[in-house]
């Protein structure tokens, strides 16, 4: 039972899995099916087993996590998904990669996809192709960390509620510097089109979408200025409702827009998520459990390395804006 499990510093340590499946390999959440705790994960279960409230108005004080030696090996986890609830918070990496690869190493090789040829095919013609080839050059994995000064100290009676904002705020941090990667990386050597006017238009951003023909442009990424001056467009009035039922604001033919302040001011990126990127992690986000268990910590560093690369060319678009 999970109240029996002796907690080791050891259990960050095992290659190839993170501390909570190994958690659960010595407390399987099959066993709790269909009782009280089937909701909850194994370093959940742990929380409670140590009376640990890390939410609301009454949450425990950052101390309660050292009252015993086995109660502070789960700090660390507790910092991880603080700090990786923040990069979620802001990352664009969900809706505009249509894929999520592993790796071990320090770069990787992504693929790109190209077509020749058209249907209908005559007898005796050759057949349209699709070649799918390496890239030619390795992609270089990024790593994208933020590092918080404290001591214990100056935290051990902070509310957790109110110390896990910081830890989210940190992990905003880090997916804000993974956004600017993604949208550097998706734009360059697109050749980009242009709105007709001095200001951006329904009929702009309109043509902007019919003009991706081999692919359905389902996403537009804007930064917040262009972003007010889409919404401040009269056809788009007519799109509230999907924002106070969705919180996601589309355009009238079902494009959603995605606001991302590391976007550049004069430039709208827009792709087909199902085909446009593959995300490649080298890591999750990661923290320093040796320090974090100690109580005399003096900093909180997290880091995560990811990296992008375009898959169809075709599924990336690019509107200059006129905006500086």
């Amino acid at each position: 039972m999970y109240d029996n499990i002796r907690l080791e510093r050891s259990l960050y340590n095992i290659t190839g899995k993170s501390f909570t499946q190994a958690l659960a390999e010595l407390d399987p959440d099959e066993g709790y099916k269909g009782t009280e705790l089937g909701g909850l994960d194994a370093f959940e279960r742990q929380l409670k087993r140590f009376g640990i409230k890390v939410s609301g108005a009454d949450s425990d004080m950052v101390e309660k996590f050292f009252v015993t030696a086995q109660s502070a090996v789960l700090f660390p986890e507790y910092v991880r998904r603080m700090i990786k609830k923040g990069v979620e918070k802001v990352s664009i990496a969900g809706v505009v990669c249509g894929a999520v690869s592993r790796t071990d190493g320090m770069d990787f090789r992504g693929f790109t996809i190209t077509r020749s040829g058209s249907d209908p095919v005559d007898q005796g013609d050759d057949l349209p192709e699709t070649t799918v080839v390496l890239n030619s050059t390795a992609s270089e994995v990024k790593k994208f960390a933020r590092m918080l000064s404290c001591s214990y100290e100056a935290v051990r009676k902070q509310r957790l509620e109110a110390f896990g904002i910081v830890l989210r705020d940190i992990g905003e941090s880090v997916g804000r510097g993974l956004n600017s990667w993604i949208c550097t990386e998706l734009i360059t050597d697109v050749v980009p089109s242009a709105i007709a006017g001095d200001a951006i238009s329904y009929a702009d951003i309109a043509k902007f979408w019919s003009d991706m023909s081999t692919h359905d442009m389902d996403v537009m990424v804007c930064s917040p200025a262009v972003m007010a001056q889409i919404l401040a467009l009269p056809e788009m009035k007519f799109c509230v409702g999907d924002f106070m039922t969705s919180g996601r604001i589309k355009t009238p033919y079902g494009v959603t827009l995605v606001k991302c302040a590391e976007m550049p001011v004069n430039k709208v990126l827009g792709i087909d998520s199902t085909a446009a990127a593959e995300l490649i992690l080298g890591s999750d986000v990661v923290v320093d459990s040796d320090k974090l268990i100690g109580t005399q910590m003096n900093e909180i560093s997290c880091s995560l390395l990811a990296g992008v690369t375009k898959v169809c060319e075709d599924a990336v678009g690019v509107l200059v804006t006129g905006l500086v």
